[in-house]
């Protein structure tokens, strides 16, 4: 099946899927800047650790037992020697998770000059990740550094700084090194398409154009994401009835 929204899917959000979602997206970001940014800018990823997974069933990011021992050594009692049953001793795991992000670097100094981010469920719930992030957050709108975060997710609270468009799905935030305290801000809903934005760069620099609703089809059909996703249960997290019954008119035509 072809990719069968304008916009975003609200399948794809699944905390489940999202994280496979998040890097294939990051990478076709970083393919389709690449041609355009060079001689004079490199477009590499870096990534964030997260520890924790809000919302997502322990076991749905890495396995979560790790076997340490394995039992079955002599226990006395009373005056004989039993032999205890075989056994394994596990551990929990709460391996830390890494997702990417992309960073423009100026050629050859190897200055910053563009953060690009994409959230993660991790970044919208309050937790310790979410501190971490707005932190590093922080950091980049301090120094002279433009940035994108595009937040493609309708579960969390919004980031700060986007509560001018709270009643919105979904948001992307431009920040030009050039205007500091000033943003832009693209919010957009379920049913309609991504806003098309400019990448900001030095000044004087031609922006080239992000266009998420191409990239993300790109995604969606070189993944195979049709295999797997049930468009006869509800997204996670569910849409209102509204945008469900807009949905699914989609989805029949789509599929006829």
């Amino acid at each position: 099946m072809k990719y069968p929204f304008p916009g975003m899917n609200p399948w794809l959000e699944n905390p489940l899927l999202w994280h496979d979602v998040h890097q294939h997206l990051v990478i076709a970001l970083q393919e389709d800047l690449a041609p355009r940014l060079r001689p004079r800018y490199f477009i590499g990823t870096e990534t964030h650790t997260y520890i924790t997974i809000p919302d997502a069933p322990r076991g749905t990011r890495y396995p979560d037992l790790m076997v340490i021992e394995r039992g079955g050594a002599p226990a006395l009692g009373g005056t004989t020697m039993l032999t205890e049953s075989p056994h394994l001793e596990v551990q929990i795991r709460d391996d830390p998770l890494e997702e990417s992000y992309l960073v423009v670097r100026l050629v050859p100094s190897g200055e910053i000059v563009t953060v690009l981010e994409v959230l993660s469920h991790s970044n919208k719930q309050r937790n310790r990740d979410r501190e971490k992030y707005v932190a590093k957050r922080e950091e980049f709108f301090d120094a002279a550094i433009s940035f994108v975060e595009i937040d493609l997710l309708r579960a969390g609270e919004p980031m700060p700084y986007t509560e001018a468009a709270d009643d919105a799905d979904y948001r992307i935030l431009v920040r030009q090194r050039a205007h500091r305290w000033r943003l832009k801000l693209y919010p957009f809903n379920v049913p309609q398409s991504m806003p098309i934005f400019p990448l900001p760069l030095l000044p004087d620099d031609q922006e080239p154009l992000v266009n998420l609703n191409e990239l993300l089809a790109g995604v969606y059909e070189r993944a195979g994401y049709d295999l797997i996703l049930n468009y006869d249960a509800p997204p996670v997290p569910p849409l209102n009835e509204t945008d469900a019954a807009w949905a699914n008119e989609l989805l029949k035509k789509v599929t006829m």
